[in-house]
């Protein structure tokens, strides 16, 4: 087996800013870039090494920023392009790499391509987008369902057909057939690589290559079809992709991690590594676990642990040796994580630091979203007038022609919605959690109280600080090879407790043992314990253990590192 080329980012832990939510500097009750310069000593304490911004492109902010009308501006409500450029070298100067989100499988429908792609079908840019003729009955080109809800065409009366838009019809999908248009997509990439940027984290790759358009098998009430069954990962997408990296990526020292869905393990692989388009890809089987088939949200499946440790195992088992896998537990289009894995009863300072152990310490890249290093939670607005996500309300709407209450619905919304990771990041108990002094552009988590940077750092056993020593391991420990680059051996596969795992390197062996439950579990391994590297018990002496095989009563959510032998 090749062994991937180590590169200069293989240690590092990489932080997901979502800029609206982040810190508001001017008191307009948005978050912006000079917010975000005056919190890198805060980040830089963490100890992370790069930032991931969330899209602060000019845009209409239909989808908060994922909907793009001018790639080479800076929207007006996050700064401008000179405190961008700040931004960058302020990072650089405290070791920190800035990497931005790249939004090129569609853009907004008020940028000036698009504009100039609707006036007419004979306009230089028309192919630019993706547009069909209607049915013969006048309905759209095929049955597709968009990602947010609908169908995913929208009639345009002016010309007569119909564009193609995989989320909101405010984000046409932008046709990668044309090649003037890539090439167009090429030159702004290299622009932004060109001012000092670390890296791009690409948005919704999966859906560039559009094959056969064509209706498919209806799967929802609504008579339509999901558009991933029908664009998602279809064949020629590698082709573009490895155009992308040769054109892009490959002439400069940077990272890339894409969003992907893929079908199964070899086609994720195809994706990533030396030999692939990308660095790294986001591998959801973990985080999407409690979804039934399809991207509606209020589709539940139950899940034990059996489960997630299996998902879990198998992307490590997909992306081994000659890869790296992006690992994560949150993102800004997950509900947080304590509350996906935790029931609310169950969350305290032992099981929020058993998920951060448990995530920490696999082999691969971890992205820590902002606000999980000091435990924040989903939240429960009592109206959906008070969601801003446009996802949110496509799928409660959705929801509700399904045949559900509006009670059931709002109680999948507290599970589920993207809102949930966006409430203001909490600094602090002063108003609106320290966020702004004007009224947030989304109401803060009443629990900002209690929860907050400042109590966190006021407390050396907090949860900010129990990831600062997960991440002193992962780079400058006398075990950070190990928990780098070492190999991941799953074992208690079946036990429906207790969460555990091997690294190992050069004859070292380090064990994770995580007990995912509320009560006391007995532990028994034919280990030899040489030393108590870590635990979210700290007051517990350990000594006992040392020099022994491994017969040991965990307590609730109880979680240790060992080396063994």
């Amino acid at each position: 087996m090749v062994l991937m080329t180590e590169k200069w980012w293989h240690d590092s832990v990489i932080y997901q800013i979502y800029p609206k939510s982040f810190n508001d500097s001017n008191n307009d009750g948005i978050g912006d870039l000079a917010g975000i310069i005056e919190k890198l000593d805060y980040l830089n304490q963490l100890g992370i090494d790069l930032i991931w911004l969330s899209p602060v492109f000019s845009s209409p902010m239909k989808d908060n920023g994922y909907d793009i009308d001018d790639y080479y501006a800076i929207a007006e409500q996050f700064g401008s392009m000179e405190e961008m450029e700040e931004l960058i070298a302020e990072a650089d100067r405290r070791g920190i790499g800035i990497m931005m989100d790249l939004v090129i499988n569609h853009s907004s429908d008020q940028h000036q391509w698009f504009k100039e792609s609707r006036k007419s079908k004979a306009n230089p840019k028309r192919d630019y987008y993706i547009w069909r003729d209607p049915k013969a009955d006048g309905s759209p080109p095929t049955n597709w369902r968009s990602i947010f809800g609908g169908s995913a065409w929208t009639y345009d009366e002016q010309t007569e057909q119909y564009y193609l838009h995989t989320f909101a019809e405010e984000q046409p999908d932008l046709n990668w057939e044309n090649k003037k248009l890539r090439q167009k997509l090429y030159q702004l990439v290299n622009w932004w690589l060109d001012k000092g940027l670390a890296g791009f984290r690409v948005d919704a790759i999966s859906y560039i290559k559009k094959n056969e358009f064509k209706d498919q098998k209806v799967n929802g009430p609504d008579g339509l079809s999901s558009i991933f069954e029908a664009s998602a990962n279809q064949p020629g997408i590698l082709d573009l992709l490895n155009e992308l990296k040769a054109e892009t990526f490959f002439n400069y020292q940077i990272l890339t991690v894409a969003e992907l869905y893929a079908e199964d393990n070899k086609r994720m692989q195809e994706f990533t590594g030396d030999d692939g388009p990308f660095d790294l890809v986001f591998d959801f089987r973990h985080v999407d676990l409690d979804l039934s088939e399809g991207s509606e949200w209020f589709k539940q499946r139950d899940w034990d642990l059996v489960e997630l440790k299996e998902r879990l195992n198998e992307i490590q088992k997909t992306y081994s040796a000659n890869r790296r896998p992006a690992i994560f537990w949150e993102n800004h289009d997950q509900p947080r994580s304590l509350n996906k894995y935790l029931s609310e009863s169950e969350i305290n300072n032992y099981s929020i630091k058993m998920l951060a152990a448990v995530f920490m310490l696999q082999r691969g890249i971890p992205f820590i979203y902002q606000g999980q290093e000091i435990g924040m939670t989903n939240v429960k607005f009592e109206n959906i007038d008070d969601y801003q996500d446009l996802a949110t309300h496509g799928l409660y709407q959705e929801a509700l022609k399904a045949g559900y209450s509006k009670e059931e619905v709002m109680e999948v919304v507290w599970r589920r919605s993207r809102d949930n990771s966006r409430t203001p990041m909490q600094w602090s108990a002063a108003q609106n959690a320290g966020f702004s002094k004007a009224e947030p552009w989304l109401k803060v988590n009443p629990n900002y109280q209690k929860i907050n940077v400042e109590e966190n750092l006021k407390d050396d056993n907090s949860i900010f600080y129990f990831y600062k020593k997960l991440i002193k391991l992962r780079k400058n420990s006398p075990y950070q090879e190990i928990i780098v680059d070492g190999k991941y051996r799953p074992i208690l596969e079946s036990d429906p407790n207790l969460i555990a795992y091997l690294r190992e390197k050069a004859g070292e062996k380090l064990v994770l043992i995580a007990n995912f439950k509320n009560k006391k579990v007995d532990l028994n391994l034919d280990y030899l314990v040489e030393e108590v590297i870590l635990s979210n018990y700290p007051d517990h002496d350990y000594r006992d253990l040392k020099n022994k095989k491994l017969d040991y009563q965990l307590r609730p959510f109880e979680t240790i590192l060992l080396k063994v032998a």
